[in-house]
């Protein structure tokens, strides 16, 4: 069939885990926002979710670190992380490990990539399903991007991986939702957790609606470290989702909600031919 929908969203394990702690005043719009998302999802008519994510050493670490992976299993469970933590009670999540093939060897025809037939999903995957998924009754396909652990995946390199999903989506006769996860500007599990460049954020946004290509790729790594954080680096979720859509975004939500410690972002994007 094609790619039906596409998408981006924060996945900060304070959204679900200090939801009573956030101003109500920031959460509520926040939440709306995640809830118009998963309407606009379901209204698609996805067959399956290919959510891309940066996993946070959960299920790879520098003994074996893959630029890309991707999950092949019926059945994934999450999250890994303490479920009153987090907030979220851990379950069975479904995959389709049929249709993971399908779209696994149609992308390695253009990316180098891994695949994994375990995988516990941490809040990178979890919270946006929490949201978007609250059944958890869309198989789901997981793909991590190397965010963490440096040497990081180039963005280019993300860029041409989104390409190869959008071609693999386009060749197989599953409808497919794509959805990016990520930051933006944050500083995790660092003495500067909490704080947000809105700026940066917003400039970063304003280049995703455009899919501006060659602003989304002209970041350095150091720049991002600078002014974003470490966890700047999960720009690479968001840039590969633009390059499958292909489309103009429409950014529905933006709030820096420094207890969620990120600048907490829903964006969708037209799928263009």
């Amino acid at each position: 069939m094609s790619l039906v929908f596409a998408g981006i969203c924060s996945h900060a394990p304070g959204i679900t885990g200090r939801a009573n702690l956030a101003d109500e005043a920031l959460r509520a719009p926040f939440y709306d926002a995640y809830h118009r998302m998963r309407e606009q999802l379901w209204a698609t008519r996805p067959d399956a979710l290919v959510i891309i994510a940066a996993e946070h050493f959960a299920n790879f670490f520098m003994n074996n670190m893959p630029s890309f992976a991707i999950g092949m299993a019926d059945q994934y469970s999450g999250p890994i992380e303490d479920p009153g933590w987090l907030s979220i009670a851990r379950r069975s999540i479904p995959g389709n490990s049929t249709l993971s093939r399908e779209l696994i060897c149609e992308i390695m025809q253009t990316a180098d990539i891994a695949f994994a037939e375990e995988w516990k999903f941490d809040h990178g995957i979890m919270v946006p399903l929490h949201f978007l998924t609250p059944n958890y009754d869309l198989p789901v396909v997981p793909v991590n991007i190397n965010c963490q652990g440096p040497p990081l995946v180039p963005l280019h390199r993300a860029w041409v991986f989104g390409e190869a999903v959008r071609r693999a989506a386009d060749r197989i006769p599953q409808r497919i939702a794509v959805i990016g996860t990520g930051g933006i500007s944050h500083w995790p599990a660092t003495p500067d957790s909490g704080k947000i460049n809105e700026a940066w954020d917003r400039k970063f946004l304003e280049r995703w609606t455009r899919n501006d290509r060659e602003a989304l790729l002209s970041y350095s790594d150091l720049d991002t470290y600078r002014d974003a954080g470490q966890g700047g680096f999960e720009i690479r979720t968001f840039i590969s989702v633009a390059a499958a859509a292909r489309g103009r975004g429409q950014l529905h939500h933006y709030a820096p909600i420094p207890i969620f410690a990120v600048g907490c972002t829903i964006a969708t994007m037209e799928v263009a031919a």
